[in-house]
């Protein structure tokens, strides 16, 4: 380690202990959380099972920038890429559309088979791995409903989909020993006012009732249910509402995933993190970040990120929330959007363990709101960067940008050569 990092770190860590900080500890801590990062970044959402299926279910990608994983192999290595420059050991969030198999096999067929290479692989890696069912890009959902679809056989189709991911994410579990969250959201919805806006929900509740029907160890499996305001051609009524969700998820003991890009433009999932915990055993994170509409732009270190990062440490719970990312940027090199948007998560969270929680509750209970804001303010330009730094270091991985230029020649030695194959998939 340079001795410039260990001494700027040394110098930080005696202006935090001031406040009763101990930077030692916070690290041991952060160390142990793990994010569970999407592996969908890197292959714009199309996955394996149905590469020519349009993507659809309200999702977009845009951007064409060159290198994009078109098979499984090139895609963990993208992303054991990205995890060398991320601190930390972490967990890969699959869609059930990467199943990485030569069979030919429709999504209500999957089975943990299908999955071997990503597990064996993890194992190797030292990650863990969450799972989310697809309902969506597929020829059964074309028309946007699938869990609360009327026709009771496409339904039905759906319901052993998510069936069959429930076992696969059990698999993961207990083959990783990391418990494995399994994300259940649904596109289902209308583009114009519907007639009626019980029946769907009332389907779509049947449905989650069967599919959640057969008990799993939690030690190695757990539910979670996803809600959304609108998409692309549901821009009227989404059956899987907040409301819908929240109820569902508090009386049947699911987590509830608040996702950033999931509600009002002006709506923030921090400010709603210390009610949802007071309710439920657990909470999932979609950390995204939305321009204007869902749009899943990067993970930036902007207030929001910074709020969700200091409401999980202020209130204890990173022990009972899974935190995820989902963002999908088609514009910019895929890896740097990993490495970013990871980084970024981390370093929020560093951050708010960064600041003197005790203080700043006991003065706001005192009724000194002056202390709770100068401190607040103050502590914006105490030296974080300085451990985040050490930290990088300590872990193995590039301080600063330095691992800018890596990516950049991981792009002309691999990403670019994809591109000028011409996107031939090799056989």
């Amino acid at each position: 380690m340079e001795q410039a990092i260990k001494r700027s770190y040394e110098e930080a860590k005696a202006l935090y202990a001031n406040h009763g900080i101990d930077v030692d500890q916070v690290l041991a801590k952060l160390a142990d959380i793990k994010v569970s990062v999407h592996c969908w970044q890197g292959d714009d959402v199309r996955g394996f099972l149905f590469r020519d299926q349009e993507l659809s279910g309200g999702i977009s990608v845009t951007g064409n920038y060159p290198g994009a994983a078109r098979t499984p192999d090139e895609l963990r290595a993208d992303m054991e890429r990205a995890f060398s420059f991320i601190p930390g050991k972490h967990k890969v969030n699959l869609h059930a559309i990467y199943a990485d198999t030569d069979e030919k096999v429709d999504l209500d067929q999957l089975e943990p088979k299908h999955f071997q290479t990503w597990v064996d692989w993890a194992k190797e890696q030292g990650l863990g791995l969450d799972f989310n069912p697809t309902c969506f890009s597929h020829e059964k959902s074309s028309d946007g409903f699938t869990l609360s679809h009327p026709d009771p056989d496409i339904r039905q189709f759906w319901i052993d989909h998510c069936k069959a991911s429930r076992k696969i994410g059990a698999y993961f579990g207990e083959q990783l020993g990391q418990t494995c969250v399994t994300n259940v959201w649904v596109p289902d919805g209308y583009k114009d006012v519907p007639a009626d806006r019980m029946a769907p929900r009332q389907r779509l509740k049947d449905a989650l009732d069967e599919v959640f029907a057969e008990p799993l160890d939690p030690k190695h499996h757990l539910d979670a249910v996803e809600s959304k305001l609108f998409g692309l051609g549901s821009e009227a009524y989404v059956v899987g509402s907040h409301e819908f969700y929240m109820g569902y998820g508090i009386k049947n003991n699911k987590l509830v995933c608040l996702d950033a890009g999931h509600f009002h433009p002006t709506e923030v999932i921090s400010n709603k993190l210390s009610s949802l915990a007071l309710f439920t055993d657990g909470i999932l994170l979609h950390v995204s970040r939305p321009m204007r509409w869902d749009s899943d732009h990067v993970v930036v270190m902007d207030d929001e990120l910074l709020e969700i990062g200091r409401e999980l440490v202020r209130h204890n719970l990173l022990g009972t929330t899974h935190i995820g990312l989902d963002f999908f940027d088609g514009s910019i090199n895929r890896v740097a959007a990993w490495v970013i948007g990871t980084r970024n998560t981390i370093k929020a969270l560093l951050r708010a363990m960064l600041e003197p929680v005790e203080t700043l509750k006991q003065a706001e209970l005192a009724g000194d709101y002056t202390t709770r804001l100068a401190l607040t303010e103050e502590f914006k330009s105490y030296p974080f960067g300085a451990i985040w730094d050490y930290y990088c270091a300590q872990q193995g991985v590039p301080v600063r940008e330095q691992w800018l230029a890596e990516v950049k020649a991981y792009e002309q030695d691999v990403l670019l050569k994809r591109d000028a194959q011409n996107a031939v998939v090799p056989s």
